[in-house]
């Protein structure tokens, strides 16, 4: 099961640099980000290194609220990381307004039996 983190504040940089904090190297993980990469983020890397850690997954979404108008964009997120799934999950809000149902949504089917939500990660 994989474990999800969901990661709130005003500012993606220190989103960002939360989640960075956060890894466990060697940890399979990926990484669901909305919007463009700052050049200073911590989890901005280039692909095609050789050196790049492939147990990370970073995906960059466009920006919306999860729950609302980027459900579908997270679903078909989703979908495709837990064909392969990550040990850890960190999710990356823009907006924290609808946490709770972004929560309950994540917590029901069939994410309840692929996922497992912890604490949030506030910064």
């Amino acid at each position: 099961m994989t474990c999800l983190t969901l990661v709130t504040g005003a500012r993606a940089a220190d989103r960002e640099r939360a989640i960075a904090a956060a890894l466990v190297p060697g940890r399979h993980t990926a990484i669901i980000l909305e919007g463009l990469a700052d050049a200073n983020s911590p989890l901005v890397y280039d692909e095609s290194d050789a050196s790049a850690d492939s147990r990370l997954q970073v995906i960059r979404i466009a920006p919306g609220c999860l729950c609302c108008t980027g459900h579908l964009v997270l679903r078909v997120t989703l979908h495709r990381i837990l064909r392969r799934p990550p040990a850890q999950l960190f999710i990356s809000l823009a907006d924290a307004s609808h946490l709770e149902r972004l929560r309950a949504s994540l917590s029901s089917a069939p994410y309840d039996a692929l996922l497992r939500l912890s604490p949030d990660l506030a910064v």
